[in-house]
């Protein structure tokens, strides 16, 4: 053992020393809305169709980036369902197009000519064919700090766990929700949400000693 070495100080900082660790947190309906009217008042159509879609589809960030057109048409028609192989696990999942998210596809496609063996988001640089999960990620950043949040408080997965955060809400339907969410394991769902600390207070707010 080299005692030099063992006595010198560890001067190296910690990997996550002034940043945001854990979940990236869901959006609240107010936020969505909020990011939704500045980018339909400033007629950013591309960003408009990459959130109404990311967020119905629930998909991670890898999977949304590497749509192709015909993922989510049936002919020059938007589809209100479509289904995908997950890049992580191999196993396909549904997800509904909602109108909104539809309405904004479709003029996003039309706007940019893009046809059916097109990325639906392809890549301003010369780097990928498609959008990448970093750019993506900044783009989300970007998102939520235009509306006043701390942007490094969200990421790509704060899209992914939004809708889904809000049906287990509404519904309390766990196996809905990773039927959703493509987990291969309950267990899987309920870590992703945080839902038994999220439930556990909620039971503890209406308990009154």
């Amino acid at each position: 053992m080299n005692t030099h070495d063992s006595g010198r100080q560890n001067t190296t900082a910690p990997w996550n020393k002034g940043k945001v660790v854990g979940q990236k947190a869901p959006l609240k309906l107010k936020d969505i809305w909020a990011i939704r009217v500045r980018l339909q008042m400033q007629h950013r159509t591309r960003e408009l169709a990459l959130l109404n879609l990311g967020l119905d589809s629930k998909l991670r960030g890898c999977d949304l980036v590497a749509l192709r057109v015909r993922d989510v048409c049936h002919g020059d028609a938007i589809a209100s369902r479509a289904i995908v192989v997950q890049h992580k696990t191999g196993n396909p999942v549904q997800f509904e197009i909602t109108a909104a998210a539809r309405d904004a596809v479709g003029a996003w496609i039309k706007m940019a000519g893009l046809r059916g063996d097109d990325y639906l988001f392809k890549s301003r640089t010369r780097t990928s064919p498609h959008l990448g999960t970093r750019q993506y990620a900044r783009i989300v950043h970007g998102w939520v700090e235009e509306i006043g949040l701390e942007g490094h408080a969200y990421g790509t997965h704060s899209m992914r766990r939004t809708k889904a955060t809000l049906i287990y809400r509404k519904t309390k339907n766990l196996r809905a929700v990773q039927l959703l969410l493509g987990h291969t394991k309950l267990e899987s769902t309920v870590r992703y949400l945080g839902i038994e600390v999220e439930d556990a207070l909620d039971i503890a707010e209406q308990t009154e000693i």
